[in-house]
C-alpha cells in the first residue's frame, strides 16, 4: 500500500528501507533532513529498479530512464504506473514494494520544496542514476556467466563519483543552503573534500563487495591493474587467487585512504559545536576505516564465505566512542590517525613480503 503522508514517507518508510542511513539522517539539522531524506528515497527506488535481476537489463534501463524523467519534471502517469507495476511485484521485501508504490506521493512531495532544493535533489538523483545506467550498459546480464572489468583507474574514479562522490557534493551544498554557521573552509574546498569522502566510502564498498559483484559479472577492479598483477577478471572468482590479486587490493586501499584523509579534513572544517553534522561524517568514516582494516587483514578477501564485514557490536562501539571525540579535531585526528596507521602498516608489510 502506498504511503501518501509526508511524515510517513520521510519517517517509517525511510527507516524501513535504510536503517543505517536513517540513523545518520535523524541527527541532521532540521532544514537538511527532508530534502536529503527525499533524495535518498528517490535514489533508493531507482537503485531497486536497476538491481531487480528478474527483469531484463534493457527493460530495467528503460524504466530507470523513465523514473529519471519523472524526477526531472516530465509528469507521465502512465509511465510512472509502468515503473511501479513492473518492478514492485518482483520485490519480496515489503518495504521495497511500499517504496515503489509510494513513488507518486514522493514525486508530489518533491514539487513542494524550494526551487533551490528541487534543483539539488534532481541533480543528485540524475547523477546517481547515471551510475546505475553505466552498470546496466557496461556489465553483462547477471546470469550470463561472464565477467567484465572496468578498463582504466580513471573510469573507476569517475564511477565512484557518479555513485557516491556526487552525494558528498550534494550534502555540502545542502549544508551551505540550510546551516547558517560558518564553516572552516570555503565552499569550493568543502565540495572537493565532500566528493572525496563519498569516493572513499564507495571504494570501500567496492573492495568489500568484490566477491559478490564478481558473481553477477561485475569487476570494478580496472583491467590495467589486473594486467599488472597477471590475473584475469574470471580468475578472481577463485578465492584461492586472493594472494595473486592482493597487489590490486593494496593499491586501491592506498587510493581509498587518501580520500579518507580529505574526508577527515572535511569533518574537521565543520564547527566543533555542530555535533550533529560532524557525527553524520564521523560515523561513516570510522566504519569505513574499520572495514578497510578488516580487508587488509583478510587473507581470503575474494572469498564470499569470508566477508570483510564489520560486526554490529563494533558499530555500536564506534557510535559510543564517537560522542566524546566528535567535537574535538585533535581527538578526531588521533582516533582516525591510529586506524589509518594500522592499515598502512599492513599495506607496507604485505608490499615487502
Amino acid at each position: 500500500m502506498a504511503i501518501t503522508d509526508r511524515k510517513q514517507l520521510l519517517g517509517p518508510l525511510l527507516k524501513g528501507v535504510s536503517r543505517s542511513f536513517y540513523l545518520t539522517l535523524s541527527i541532521l539539522p532540521a532544514g537538511m533532513r527532508d530534502p536529503v531524506g527525499l533524495a535518498y528515497l528517490l535514489a533508493r527506488a531507482a537503485d531497486t529498479i536497476a538491481d531487480t535481476s528478474l527483469i531484463a537489463p534493457e527493460k530495467r534501463l528503460e524504466l530507470l530512464l523513465s523514473l529519471r524523467a519523472q524526477v526531472n519534471g516530465s509528469p507521465d502517469a502512465a509511465a510512472l504506473h509502468e515503473v511501479v507495476s513492473e518492478v514492485a511485484r518482483q520485490q519480496k521485501d515489503s518495504d521495497e514494494r511500499t517504496l515503489l508504490e509510494s513513488l507518486g506521493p514522493a514525486l508530489s512531495l518533491l514539487a513542494q520544496f524550494s526551487e533551490a532544493d528541487k534543483a539539488a535533489i534532481r541533480g543528485i538523483v540524475s547523477t546517481l542514476t547515471e551510475g546505475m545506467e553505466f552498470d546496466l550498459k557496461h556489465f553483462p546480464d547477471e546470469s550470463s556467466g561472464r565477467v567484465v572489468a572496468l578498463q582504466q583507474p580513471v573510469e573507476l574514479d569517475r564511477y565512484t563519483y557518479m555513485v557516491a562522490g556526487c552525494v558528498g557534493e550534494f550534502w555540502t551544498r545542502m549544508t551551505y543552503a540550510h546551516v547558517t554557521t560558518r564553516l572552516g573552509a570555503d565552499e569550493a574546498t568543502m565540495i572537493e573534500r565532500g566528493v572525496r569522502l563519498g569516493k572513499a566510502l564507495q571504494m570501500t564498498n567496492i573492495l568489500r563487495d568484490c566477491p559478490k559483484d564478481l558473481r553477477i559479472g561485475r569487476c570494478y577492479l580496472p583491467q590495467t591493474l589486473l594486467d599488472e598483477a597477471g590475473i584475469s577478471a574470471e580468475e578472481l572468482l577463485d578465492p584461492a587467487n586472493s594472494l595473486r590479486a592482493r597487489p590490486i587490493l593494496l593499491k586501491l586501499l592506498r587510493v581509498a585512504l587518501d580520500h579518507y584523509r580529505a574526508g577527515i579534513e572535511y569533518t574537521a572544517a565543520l564547527p566543533t559545536f555542530a555535533l550533529r553534522l560532524r557525527l553524520a561524517c564521523v560515523w561513516p568514516i570510522l566504519i569505513g576505516l574499520e572495514t578497510l582494516l578488516l580487508l587488509v587483514q583478510n587473507e581470503r578477501w575474494l572469498d564470499p564465505q569470508h566477508p570483510s564485514k564489520i560486526r554490529r557490536n563494533d558499530v555500536y562501539r564506534i557510535l559510543a566512542g564517537s560522542l566524546p571525540r566528535a567535537n574535538s579535531n585533535a581527538l578526531l585526528r588521533k582516533w582516525t590517525g591510529k586506524r589509518i596507521a594500522a592499515i598502512e602498516a599492513h599495506i607496507e608489510s604485505q608490499t615487502k613480503a
